[in-house]
């Protein structure tokens, strides 16, 4: 059974294009390299949420353990933190539509 990894978090003020230039040129590419299918993204501009929302997919729960376990993950992830405050995760089993936590 598909799952999906739901994350969230906000953009460190200062550090918006750093990001987007990250994100785009880097860590959506080693994501889908790693077996991690981006699924999802929301940029909220108003309201109290998170600002970014966003999910990938993977064929199956053990397989998303072993990529969140790899040493290229956690890698990714500590350079995301680089950018980012208010990280969360979430593990849930894939619907084929938006997830949002």
């Amino acid at each position: 059974m598909a799952v999906k990894l739901l994350m969230s978090w906000d953009i460190k003020p200062g550090m918006e294009t750093a990001y987007f230039n990250f994100v785009i040129h880097e860590f959506g590419p080693r994501m889908m390299k790693l077996g991690l299918r981006p699924t999802d993204a929301w940029y909220t501009v108003y309201g109290n949420a998170p600002q970014i929302q966003t999910g990938g997919e993977a064929s199956d729960r053990e397989t998303l353990e072993r990529i969140l376990e790899s040493e290229e993950w956690q890698e990714l992830k500590r350079k995301l933190l680089e950018y980012v405050t208010n990280y969360r995760q979430i593990i849930v089993p894939s619907t084929g539509r938006f997830q949002i936590f």
